[in-house]
């Protein structure tokens, strides 16, 4: 599903004279991972903070409960989440651009991406995104989100939409199937649907390893980006069961049970 979004401008705006100057060359950093003394059997370091927090139970069906109000609680729970910069090209040839963060891949084989039409898929850094957020723009029929942007396009080969060039990784894909959602306080009329995209062809920048990639956070607003890293391989039991007392005992007990 596209979820396409205007920003007002005054918004956007009036945020930015209480915030620090973005810098361009702050690096990415590598740090240890969060806990390094944690120990199997221990559960979350936080002091029981997290067992004495009370959850609220929330019906998104509930008769008096808006829609709108489940679109803000996802979109800000389920967050970083990848923009998405679609380029497609209409049954009348007009091209248009789309950003969107309703966006992910399922599987690797074969790849295939939950988006809409037959299109290409650009991934978003972080000196793109002016542009990028310039194609949201309530612009009237006709007016192009190319022109608008200023980016470039680049010739696909399994799709007729271009690719963008300025990103560092494109995927065009061939739609295989289409589900169709009703509202659920009007029943009957659409208001959304999943669309299957097979992936049939990747393009990858030289220097893809620099992504900078941008994802989207809560407020419809809100961006975030990568400035550090952890790495944390997972564990194997074969070699941690040597290791830890307890995994050692929970071996026995699922041995004698």
């Amino acid at each position: 599903m596209i979820h396409k979004r205007t920003i007002p401008n005054h918004v956007t705006t009036k945020n930015n004279q209480h915030h620090t100057n973005f810098d361009h060359a702050k690096p990415i950093e590598t740090t240890k991972f969060p806990y390094p003394t944690w120990d199997y059997g221990q559960e979350v370091p936080n002091n029981g903070a997290s067992q004495s927090q009370e959850h609220h139970e929330v019906d998104p069906y509930a008769p008096d409960r808006p829609s709108v109000n489940n679109y803000r609680l996802l979109v800000s729970a389920i967050a970083p989440r990848p923009v998405g910069f679609l380029s497609t090209i209409k049954a009348k040839g007009q091209e248009n651009l789309s950003p969107f963060s309703y966006f992910q891949v399922i599987d690797h084989d074969p790849p295939m991406f939950i988006e809409t039409g037959e299109c290409v898929i650009n991934t978003v850094s972080e000196n793109m995104i002016e542009a990028v957020n310039a194609t949201s723009i309530d612009a009237r029929y006709g007016v192009l989100q190319w022109d608008i942007s200023g980016l470039h396009e680049a010739p696909s080969t399994t799709v007729k939409p271009f690719r963008v060039k300025e990103s560092v990784f494109s995927i065009e894909g061939k739609v295989i199937g289409i589900k169709e959602f009703a509202d659920h306080q009007h029943p009957g009329v659409s208001i959304a649907a999943t669309v299957l995209i097979k992936a049939t062809r990747f393009w990858v920048k030289e220097g893809a390893a620099d992504l900078r990639p941008v994802g989207q956070l809560g407020g419809g607003v809100s961006y975030g980006r990568v400035v550090s890293t952890f790495e944390r391989p997972r564990m194997r039991w074969s070699n941690e069961v040597l290791k830890s007392e307890l995994l050692a005992r929970l071996k026995e007990k699922g041995e004698t049970s």
